[in-house]
């Protein structure tokens, strides 16, 4: 007898169903002629004579039960005991999943906040610091212009100040782009990984077969996954050239990235990739590394990409 997967039943009547719903305990029926409600009906109709169920317990509430049924006669005296057994590993399976679901959750929020926090910064240090930056190298041109002939030390000094404002204003970009790239936020990943690839120190062969807006979460993941891959191309990996590829599917953005270095890449050597599979791994992506001494480096990346409600494709 095969019960069709997604068969429901509503409870009430006589039968164990309800009764181990209602007691929270095993329950048996040695003869299900006299059992009521629909569960007992639809048993009845499959030509039940016999039934046990136990509860399955998850953190002290009930989670469900489960049960078996006997054709013939009535079931053996230690059914039940044999089935609380193997109710009590479904419910320890049950909790560990949903422990790990919090976890994954828990790990998921991390993520988003420091993303948040990321983009605050930014726009803090776009908006406030490198405005005045700007305004201040606007002031010392205008000073400088207007340095009167023969004041030479003067010039001099202020040519001095303009330098050293124009490589601070530099380095606080810098700075704001590896917190949380403006290109991205605005015009998504395929102008992102542009310009990523155009800053890169190896040259990069780069085939994004994106359009539109993807979930943010994995934008920004494949995002540092391609600047951590270059980053180390550029550091250790002593290449000629790197190739970067990004296609979605089927609701999973896949990230490749392969230099043709001296290879020898791995999580234990502080390169940024283990905070990188932290991050792939509380989205529910998956990252892989392939690095074998002398044969080049591999990064592989696929990360959930569903485009969420309410957020435009285009």
């Amino acid at each position: 007898m095969a019960v069709p997967l997604g068969t429901r039943f509503s409870s009430g009547g006589r039968n164990v169903h309800t009764l181990v719903f209602q007691t929270g305990r095993a329950a048996r029926i040695d003869n299900y002629v006299s059992a009521t409600g629909p569960a007992a009906e639809a048993s009845q109709e499959w030509g039940l004579r016999a039934a046990v169920a136990v509860p399955i317990s998850v953190a002290g509430q009930l989670w469900g039960i489960i049960g078996v049924g006997s054709k013939q006669e009535p079931l053996l005296a230690n059914t039940e005991e044999r089935l609380a057994d193997f109710a009590e590993l479904a419910s320890t399976a049950i909790a560990n999943a949903d422990a790990q679901a919090a976890l994954a959750a828990s790990r998921a929020r991390i993520v988003a906040a420091a993303d948040q926090t990321r983009r605050r910064i930014e726009r803090d240090l776009h908006d406030g610091a490198q405005q005045r930056l700007v305004s201040l190298a606007l002031h010392l041109q205008e000073a400088h212009a207007a340095v009167p002939t023969g004041a030479g030390e003067l010039a001099a000094q202020l040519d001095v100040a303009m330098t050293e404002v124009t490589g601070v204003l530099e380095e606080l970009r810098e700075i704001a782009r590896g917190l949380h790239p403006a290109t991205l936020a605005e015009g998504g990943l395929r102008p992102a990984l542009r310009a990523l690839a155009r800053r890169s120190a190896i040259p990069v062969n780069l085939d994004v077969q994106v359009t539109g807006r993807l979930l943010e979460t994995a934008e920004v993941a494949a995002y540092y996954a391609v600047a951590e891959a270059l980053t180390n191309t550029a550091k250790h990996a002593h290449a000629s050239a790197v190739k970067v590829e990004v296609a979605v599917g089927d609701g999973v953005l896949h990230v490749r990235v392969r230099d043709d270095g001296c290879g020898g890449a791995d999580f234990d050597r502080g390169s940024g990739l283990v905070g990188l599979k932290d991050r792939v791994e509380a989205l529910g992506g998956r990252l892989v590394l392939d690095s074998p001494p002398g044969a080049g480096t591999l990064l592989d990346v696929m990360l959930p990409s569903a485009v969420p409600a309410g957020r435009p494709n285009s």
